[in-house]
């Protein structure tokens, strides 16, 4: 007689990973033997490091990491392009991690399409917003010189500007009142009331992990996303990818083409932290995936054939 009572064990991300059915959307989605092992080893690394992570639904950590890759960002923290952000969805119950593209991400993207001559994004500090031109939408900015004199000065707004190839040129301000507003009325784990009281200094340390939103821990990378957003969408050219990742940031779901946006709230995540941790854990991480069992990626095999190809250790790159 079976116990009703009886745990059933959670299967591990490595076993899911290294499933047929995820081998399989893995090699349709990448077309490559060496990128598909890069990937695998890369994903089992970052879950491994990343407790909340390992709570989210399997599915939905591969689709957001499939995505990144499918674009050609990189994950790694350091280079800002997209992060995998777990979430609690209210409506399931289930941790899921959702694909947040960063500001560096938009940037490549807008490189990568061969439409941009140039691209820029940056915080006006107090004193150098002179104004708005209401009929062109131009910003009149003066930048303070000294730069240890500016960046002593408060952040009063963002200013984002593109040109295109064909000589179109676009600026776009927003004050850090607007910019504030809008995180409060877009997010659902932002609130601009507890973003001041931790401004204010009223949250201590140990309550910081009720508040792991990117705005609250990077108001001004996101704020740098969201004007990107803005600009290009609304007077930039997108391409294929660009529009791809527009649809899928900041969302959950099971493939591009089926995307959600949460009603969620942020589980307890640092990514300064997790970064940190990735490095004193790369050598566990690898022993998880030697000893895996039925694992079919060698991955002494494929570092040494990614190290021959870009003479690099290969967890730099996540």
């Amino acid at each position: 007689m079976q116990n009703n009572n009886q745990v059933v064990k959670k299967e591990s991300f490595s076993a899911f990973i290294n499933s047929k059915a995820s081998q399989t959307a893995i090699k349709n989605t990448l077309q490559d033997t060496v990128k598909c092992q890069r990937f695998t080893a890369s994903i089992i690394s970052a879950v491994s490091v990343n407790p909340a992570l390992k709570e989210c639904e399997p599915s939905s950590v591969l689709t957001g990491a499939l995505i990144g890759e499918a674009l050609n960002l990189s994950p790694s923290p350091q280079l800002g392009h997209y992060y995998l952000v777990p979430f609690k969805n209210k409506k399931t119950g289930t941790s899921q991690a959702q694909f947040i593209l960063g500001y560096k991400g938009y940037v490549q993207l807008a490189i990568r399409s061969g439409q941009y001559k140039a691209i820029n994004v940056i915080e006006v500090r107090e004193g150098e917003y002179k104004g708005l031109d209401r009929l062109t939408g131009e910003a009149k900015i003066e930048f303070i010189e000294d730069d240890k004199e500016r960046l002593s000065k408060e952040v009063v707004g963002y200013y984002a500007y593109i040109k295109l190839t064909s000589g179109f040129e676009k600026t776009l301000y927003w004050s850090k009142e607007k910019m504030l507003k809008h995180a409060d009325t877009y997010s659902q784990a932002f609130s601009a009331s507890a973003y001041q009281q931790i401004k204010d200094g009223k949250v201590s340390d140990k309550d910081m992990w009720k508040y792991s939103s990117f705005w609250y821990r990077s108001f001004d990378d996101m704020s740098f996303k969201t004007l990107l957003r803005q600009i290009i969408s609304k007077w930039g050219v997108m391409s294929i990818e660009m529009r791809d990742a527009y649809t899928a940031d900041e969302t959950y779901g099971d493939s591009l083409n089926n995307r959600h946006y949460m009603d969620a709230e942020y589980k307890d995540t640092d990514i300064k932290a997790i970064t940190q941790e990735q490095q004193a854990q790369i050598k566990e991480a690898l022993a998880d995936v030697k000893e895996e069992p039925n694992n079919k990626v060698n991955v002494d095999d494929f570092i040494k054939n990614y190290n021959q190809e870009n003479n690099d250790d290969v967890f730099n790159n996540f």
